[in-house]
């Protein structure tokens, strides 16, 4: 098949057939470059591709661990109010029983000193 392709340059001067002879050497040099140049492209968009994969991941990791962290911090805050409305009604009939006994006090040093007038009496 070579010797067709070479047929054309039958009688062409030597000068031009160094000229198409470094054209086609340039030309193969280029396809090699280009071929070199293609694969590295197709390996930095295979590397782009994992990548992006890789920041989708963990864009999904970490908002899943947010989400957990937020619901966490979610129920532990439930549970702080819930505690802090025991702690409140716990200190409202302490402080009511504080009062029924002070008044209770009240009510028994007045019959103390009342009494206390009695025997002086």
């Amino acid at each position: 098949m070579s010797w067709a392709v070479e047929e054309w340059k039958e009688g062409l001067s030597p000068r031009v057939l160094q000229k198409i002879h470094e054209l086609e050497s340039q030309v193969d040099k280029l396809k090699k470059e280009r071929q070199q140049r293609q694969f590295q492209l197709e390996s930095l968009e295979a590397a782009l591709h994992k990548q992006k994969q890789k920041v989708v991941e963990n864009e999904k990791n970490e908002a899943a661990t947010l989400k957990r962290e937020n619901q966490s911090l979610m129920e532990l805050c439930d549970s702080l109010e819930k505690a802090k409305q025991k702690i409140s009604h716990d200190l409202q009939v302490k402080e009511s029983q504080v009062n029924i006994q002070s008044g209770q006090l009240n009510s028994s040093k007045k019959d103390i000193e009342r009494l206390e007038q009695e025997l002086k009496r």
